[in-house]
């Protein structure tokens, strides 16, 4: 039986919650926020007209940005709230709602792998616990041979740093690189925030 994630225990919490988030993204894009870092970085990876899959997708901010620049764009995430969301304000890119943890593609009609999948905004401190590694595999598992898993979040979450490079070894990916921000700062022992770059291993 699938585990619920913590976003959903979070949104079953507090029913408003998801539509908050929503909307807290759509004001500060209109205030003019720059909400465009990690797609800037993930952009600067790939060739022109690459597949992306942003994995926790959440309202489109990252793969819509993404599409927007001519990539092909899929986004899943668990919440059908944000998914509308996205597809509502991002219609250049196509959202799925689905588990991390149950993650195929293939199943849905989606054959074609994928040049990167980034997974931004602490998405993989809000899946179920247990499904680290899981979600990982199913990410590693949807890249071209050459593809890339491109992961950041933030400490003091439940997710140690440590414990993520681990998994991830365990999902059969390599640490590539690793920074303390989306603008490439270096990542230390002391950093508060984790980008790392993974491949796969075989």
């Amino acid at each position: 039986m699938r585990r619920q994630t913590r976003w959903e225990a979070k949104a079953a919490s507090d029913p408003n919650h998801s539509h908050w988030y929503v909307e807290r993204f759509r004001r500060m894009r209109a205030e003019g926020a720059d909400l465009a870092g990690e797609a800037r970085l993930v952009d600067a990876m790939v060739p022109r007209a690459a597949r992306v899959l942003d994995a926790g997708c959440g309202p489109g901010r990252v793969g819509g940005e993404l599409a927007r620049l001519g990539h092909t764009v899929v986004g899943v995430d668990v919440d059908p709230v944000l998914v509308d969301a996205a597809r509502a304000d991002h219609p250049g890119g196509r959202w799925l709602v689905g588990d991390l943890a149950e993650l195929d593609l293939p199943a849905q009609g989606i054959a074609e792998p994928f040049d990167v999948a980034v997974c931004a905004g602490n998405v993989l401190t809000f899946v179920a616990p247990g499904t680290e590694v899981e979600v990982l595999r199913r990410l590693a598992g949807h890249l071209a041979p050459t593809g890339r898993v491109v992961v950041g979040f933030g400490a003091g979450r439940g997710y140690a740093f440590d414990a993520f490079f681990a998994d991830a070894e365990a999902a059969g990916l390599r640490r590539d690189a690793a920074f303390a921000t989306w603008d490439l700062r270096p990542f230390e022992a002391t950093s508060d925030f984790l980008v790392a770059v993974l491949s796969r291993t075989a």
